[in-house]
């Protein structure tokens, strides 16, 4: 098994608990077709890859202490 430390970026928006983690930088138009998985959207390209993970319910779907310090809690 290989292991490798891979950077994303997560955003929140607390008003709609909505989460979002970016696998790689989305371009407009980048995202071919979405599928929902209970409270969570998967967005793929066109060949297929993984772009990002939308978290419907972020509160319910992130860890605690990620949300908190997405709040800028401490």
């Amino acid at each position: 098994m290989m292991e490798i430390e891979f950077k994303v970026k997560v955003t929140y928006d607390q008003e709609a608990d909505l989460g979002y983690i970016y696998l790689a930088e989305i371009c407009e138009g980048e995202v071919e077709y979405s599928i929902k998985v209970e409270d969570k959207v998967l967005d793929f390209d066109g060949e297929g890859r993984l772009l990002g993970i939308e978290f419907l319910d972020g509160k319910a779907g992130l860890p605690k202490s990620l949300i908190s310090k997405l709040e800028g809690e401490k």
